[in-house]
């Protein structure tokens, strides 16, 4: 009998608020995780209960979710399976790369313990995914990342692309479009605050050099090298 996968929403979860906490740097609450579920907040907190229960989550006074170091020793080895998984996708299977979050979450539930140590020594060391993120080591965890974003430079300053948000396909689409991706060189021409955009030149993500506008909410997503990352070279 094949084996069965299971917890597949409370991994989701977990994997969720990790993301929100440790990449990105927001506030995991209850209403931005079941946003980025897509599913209803009163589904959030049914599973939110449950994770409390089997102490995996704590909420402190301010209703913001934490993992407990059970939880994040589980939405990390998630998260490295899922690292793996895009990696092997677009490195050796070929997938574009704007498609590889979405075809990594439906495969990251069937890596099992078994099937890991093949597709690492199939893809030899790698430290980052396709999207920039450290893929976090079995025994250390994930490196430091980056917190400075597009979005905080001014006029006149520049930076080289550490990552980019990965959940969204429609705006990988368009990052892989304007050659937005992990090492392309930026440098912000103009920020107009009151149109809420950003206009920068990209260089060297493929696309060759040129300018294009963004939205300041785009451009939050797109986070800047700013010399704390000490993870290396996919």
């Amino acid at each position: 009998m094949p084996k069965q996968v299971t917890n597949v929403a409370a991994d989701d979860a977990l994997t969720t608020i990790y993301r929100l906490s440790h990449d990105e740097g927001e506030e995991a609450i209850a209403a931005r995780i079941a946003e980025r579920l897509g599913t209803k907040p009163a589904s959030v907190a049914g599973m939110l209960s449950r994770l409390r229960r089997d102490s995996l989550v704590r909420m402190d006074a301010r209703k913001r979710i934490h993992l407990t170091k059970a939880g994040f020793e589980r939405a990390e080895r998630m998260v490295r399976r899922h690292r793996l998984a895009e990696c092997l996708l677009v490195d050796v299977m070929g997938l574009e790369w704007w498609r590889a979050y979405e075809e990594a979450h439906l495969m990251e539930h069937s890596i099992s313990d078994v099937t890991e140590p093949l597709i690492v020594k199939l893809l030899g060391e790698r430290q980052l995914s396709p999207f920039g993120y450290p893929i976090p080591d079995e025994a250390t965890g994930s490196g430091p990342m980056s917190t400075l974003r597009l979005s905080d430079l001014e006029a006149g300053e520049q930076g080289v692309v550490e990552r980019v948000f990965e959940e969204d396909e429609d705006l990988l689409r368009f990052f892989d479009e304007e050659g937005i991706r992990p090492s392309a060189k930026v440098a912000v021409r103009e920020v107009a605050p009151y149109l809420g955009t950003v206009t920068p030149s990209v260089e060297g993500g493929g696309s060759g050099k040129h300018e294009l506008v963004i939205g300041s909410d785009a451009a939050r997503l797109i986070w800047l090298d700013d010399g704390s990352s000490k993870n290396g070279s996919r």
